[in-house]
């Protein structure tokens, strides 16, 4: 399973990194090819509302707007699985998910007729890092969830992290991207718990490596 790690800050030190890292670590383990991709570093303007209100994202399905957008819809037409990983500000995601993600939509959300959008069906984790106060990732994940439902994206979990949670939360992202990998197309299991609630009990001070040894939680720095 071919899966896109989608993350936008640009701090490569903080908390969002450290969780497209840890998506990242979790596919390879999953043994499944990974492709991380950072918004941040490319160009990406905000959605022109050409016209009167629409241009060819209604028709034709693609940006009018001449930037990395197209490069990057082409990616999320390979990938067969997201990882979504935004900064919160606000309670919201990222102005640099934001405007990529408005265009998105616009040329995703709009197809019919038979032609689906390249998100359709295809599993996706959302993860909110609130590495400041650590407010507003529910929010941001309810943002979030109604983006994947307008694409037609398969959301299969939804995983807040702060900082105060971030050690136990970065190995459930971990684990969440595993699972994905090595149980998708097999049954659920009948009364099971999300994959974030089943992590959510563990104890968030500390955790023990296969040989039974405690390891220190990552450093704590900022988004």
């Amino acid at each position: 399973m071919k899966v896109l790690v989608v993350t936008c800050s640009p701090n490569e030190s903080g908390l969002t990194a450290a969780c497209g890292e840890a998506a990242r670590q979790g596919v390879v383990d999953g043994r499944s090819p990974a492709r991380v991709v950072d918004l941040s570093s490319y160009t990406i303007e905000r959605c022109a509302v050409c016209a009167d209100g629409w241009g060819p994202c209604r028709t034709k399905h693609e940006c009018s707007v001449e930037d990395d957008f197209g490069e990057l819809q082409g990616m999320f037409g390979e990938a067969e699985a997201f990882v979504w990983v935004t900064p919160v500000y606000f309670g919201e995601p990222s102005e640099t998910f934001k405007a990529f993600f408005d265009r998105l939509r616009r040329c995703e959300a709009t197809k019919s007729g038979g032609i689906a959008s390249v998100l359709a069906e295809k599993p996706t984790i959302c993860v909110a890092a609130a590495g400041g106060s650590g407010n507003g990732a529910v929010l941001c994940l309810a943002a979030m969830e109604r983006l994947a439902k307008h694409l037609g994206a398969a959301t299969v979990d939804f995983i807040p992290v702060t900082q105060r949670t971030r050690e136990y939360q970065l190995e459930t992202i971990h684990d969440a991207l595993v699972a994905l990998c090595t149980e998708t197309g097999k049954p659920a299991r009948k009364q099971e718990l999300p994959i974030s609630a089943r992590k959510a009990r563990r104890s968030p001070h500390g955790r023990s490596d296969r040989r039974g040894h405690r390891k220190s939680g990552p450093r704590q720095d900022g988004e």
